[in-house]
């Protein structure tokens, strides 16, 4: 069974929408045994959301997180081709430490390069999550056009 980071903007409606669609579809495939979401995490209440004790709390706990995974998936749908900012970081720093990198891009559009190419699979449907092995982790890579 796998542990896995997820990685995704969840700055609006819609990107909490779509996380919380992949949180339930992971929760139902049943290859993974666990998973991270920083949605959901939770750092100490008593340091103020914006502070700087508050960022450096989030960054090492999230680093923390992509360390402790067996893989991550990453949500790269955020605002036209570009990814969210913190998703890119994380999807590097996962592929610099051999940790296995699913994309995940429900929207259409192209792909980073960096992107398509640090990954190991490329999901397009939130069924695609509730059926992908991810112990076994098949390659399925992006072939569209890339930037």
């Amino acid at each position: 069974m796998m542990n896995l980071y997820l990685a995704g903007p969840f700055f609006d409606d819609e990107q909490i929408d779509r996380v919380e669609r992949v949180e339930k579809a992971l929760n139902q495939n049943t290859t993974v045994d666990n998973f991270f979401s920083p949605r959901l995490s939770t750092v100490d209440k008593s340091l103020e959301v914006g502070s700087d004790e508050w960022s450096k709390a989030v960054f090492k706990l999230d680093v923390d997180e992509i360390k402790k995974a067996d893989a991550v998936i990453a949500i790269i749908d955020f605002v036209d081709d570009n990814v969210d900012s913190g998703t890119a970081f994380e999807i590097g720093y996962a592929h610099a430490i051999n940790k296995p990198v699913i994309l995940f891009h429900e929207k259409s559009g192209n792909v980073n390069l960096m992107l398509s190419n640090g990954s190991n699979s490329y999901l397009t449907t939130i069924d695609d999550i509730v059926k992908f092995d991810f112990v076994k982790i098949p390659e399925y890579k992006y072939n569209g056009k890339v930037f």
